[in-house]
């Protein structure tokens, strides 16, 4: 079959979403957006949930048939670019690749999901397992509104595939991926005037300096564990010994004993400079989403599937993390980076290669058929 005949459409539907700018805290923006898809799904015969949100934009499931053992397709609308980002970086096809904000991660993801229903139908191959699509609203932000939805959704299916994008140009999928987890450390010092009183005050940037030191030092690389520092405030003038000062950081850790480590050592910080106080907080967002027997099995059906359609895909991982982390924690068949392949997501040079969108269709195509 030739999936190059889809182009007009996918690429048409693909312009479509990216030009509706869809910023995660842009709650009215992201409801336009979430108003096409809805469209779009119910346009091929799918009913329609809607989960209204206070924060966010509403989240939207889309189901074909009921009933347990189905497949269930996630991905997300919402994006890391503000408004007026067109202006700078509109949407374009050139060569191989296609250009414009979102267009990686992931609204050629949805363009996946919703085309794959409309050449089933067309092909009269509609699986008798039921579908169900998941199309978060706050997944940039850490999914922390969406993640019960994402597991309710989960339970007893047979498969889950996450169209989030692959992130290496192999076209990969993601058979595991990095739990990510979060931390912040707050220091109380003394202040003092700089130069009249210098010794009577305590430098609560110099014992948070002493503190990102030792933190830091946590990142592991032969176990895969990474710390960052992302951010530090603190002090109001060079002339004060600050009294205050703090910094947020971001843990990746492929298992969850690793991050226990971190997390123990971040909850006991010992101060340096004798009096001062040091406050923190450390929390797991996503759990790590390791390669198992269970994923073996997975991969290794799907494999099968598109050799039989002359396609060969490869597993491979990823430093980040997915709604894929909480269906996996779940043992819940989950295949990930079912998107376009691409590079520079999140950034002005985000572009995807075009022809992985329709070998990501190919590919899905097969999957929910011959399941």
């Amino acid at each position: 079959m030739d999936y190059a005949a889809y182009k007009p459409a996918v690429m048409s539907l693909l312009k479509k979403l990216v030009e509706i700018e869809s910023p995660t805290y842009e709650k009215a923006a992201v409801n336009r957006l979430g108003a096409v898809v809805a469209r779009e799904a119910s346009k091929l015969g799918a009913s329609i949930e809607i989960i209204p949100k206070k924060t966010v934009g509403d989240q939207i499931i889309a189901r074909w048939g009921s009933g347990p053992g189905g497949f269930f397709l996630v991905g997300h609308i919402d994006t890391v670019f503000p408004l007026g980002t067109l202006d700078l970086m509109p949407f374009y096809e050139e060569g191989a690749k296609t250009f414009g904000p979102g267009v990686l991660d992931m609204k050629a993801g949805v363009v996946i999901m919703l085309q794959t229903i409309a050449i089933l139908q067309e092909m009269g191959q509609m699986p008798k397992r039921p579908i169900t699509m998941f199309f978060n609203t706050d997944e940039e932000m850490g999914s922390y509104l969406s993640r019960e939805i994402v597991k309710k959704l989960a339970k007893d299916m047979a498969l889950t595939l996450v169209f989030e994008p692959s992130e290496n140009l192999d076209g990969s999928l993601h058979t595991w991926r990095k739990g990510t987890g979060k931390f912040h450390i707050k220091v109380q010092g003394r202040a003092a005037h700089s130069g009249g009183a210098h010794q009577k005050g305590l430098n609560a940037i110099e014992e948070l300096s002493y503190q990102i030191v030792k933190v830091q030092r946590l990142t592991d690389y032969d176990k895969g564990t990474t710390i960052n520092i992302g951010s530090i405030q603190g002090g109001r003038a060079i002339n004060i010994v600050p009294a205050f000062a703090e910094a947020d950081g971001d843990i990746r850790v492929i298992t969850v004993d690793e991050y226990k480590r971190v997390e123990a050592v971040i909850r006991n910080l010992e101060p340096v400079l004798k009096e001062a106080l040091i406050a923190t907080e450390c929390i797991l967002n996503r759990p790590p989403m390791p390669y198992t027997e269970l994923t073996d099995a997975t991969f290794k059906k799907a494999q099968k599937i598109a050799a039989a359609e002359g396609m060969e895909i490869i597993a491979g991982g990823s430093g980040s993390a997915s709604d894929a982390n909480f269906v996996a924690e779940m043992g819940i068949p989950v295949l990930d980076g079912m998107g376009g392949v691409g590079e520079g997501f999140h950034s002005e040079s985000e572009y995807i290669l075009t022809q992985s969108i329709l070998d990501r269709l190919k590919l899905t195509v097969a999957l929910l058929r011959d399941w």
